[in-house]
């Protein structure tokens, strides 16, 4: 599969929803996540992400504009460990909590499904990065009606060991604008990864497209030692 540019992927595209990146830095020293949130409605706009422990968690930026808090209110990143989870919605807690009593990933998520947001059912889409002794692997997941079938949900689990130095992979919710809005199909996208978390940064939240951009988060770990540093940018400030 094709290394992509992730500029082009975010430019081309101006309402991929919520996304999630996981890979491996170009030098090969540090596990990369990122998660950005977009949104069309107001309710969806008026959020924030703040710094909650070792994760992040969701916050309105204006409580009296809050409309509807059960799908935009969550810990998009927790930590169990030497796993950092990520996700778009309050899946995060499913997985944490079922890990903890030794469920796997897949079968934390299959307790789990698709939003109840009809008529986009957007997808769940989640990601888990592994970080010991040295060694680094992740998974990312998504949840998904079949084809706006609100009866079945769809379940993929795409697993990545020995991963690749400058390589990651990126999964989000929507293919694209529209209405209904479409689920992201096929598997997560190949794309670039540079070493610097400063400018990956930059990167991202400059190529996502300015009327819908919320929130972004970035986090570089260090494979040897886990040590790890953080990057929020938020649109409301």
């Amino acid at each position: 599969m094709e290394v992509l540019s992730i500029e082009k992927e975010l430019k081309g595209n101006a309402y991929p929803g919520r996304g999630i990146i996981i890979g491996r830095s170009a030098d090969g020293t540090k596990a990369v996540c990122a998660y950005f949130i977009m949104g069309r409605s107001a309710n969806s706009r008026n959020r924030v992400f703040v710094e909650d422990g070792s994760g992040i968690r969701t916050q309105a930026f204006d409580e009296s504009k809050v409309e509807d808090p059960s799908l935009i209110i969550y810990a998009p990143v927790r930590v169990l460990g030497n796993k950092t989870i990520v996700t778009n919605g309050d899946q995060t807690d499913t997985i944490y909590e079922l890990m903890d009593k030794q469920m796997t990933f897949e079968q934390a998520l299959r307790t789990r499904e698709f939003e109840p947001d009809a008529p986009n059912y957007t997808p769940r889409i989640s990601g888990i990065m592994h970080v010991e002794g040295g060694a680094y692997n992740y998974a990312l997941s998504i949840l998904k009606s079949d084809n706006g079938n609100p009866d079945s949900c769809n379940r993929f689990t795409f697993a990545y060991n020995h991963c690749p130095a400058g390589v990651g992979h990126f999964i989000h919710t929507y293919r694209c604008d529209g209405n209904p809005l479409p689920s992201f199909e096929g598997e997560p996208k190949r794309v670039s990864i540079p070493d610097d978390m400063e400018a990956f940064a930059a990167l991202l939240w400059d190529s996502l497209n300015e009327d819908n951009k919320v929130s972004l988060f970035v986090r570089y770990i260090d494979i040897a030692t886990g040590a790890y540093e953080s990057k929020i940018i938020n649109k409301n400030q």
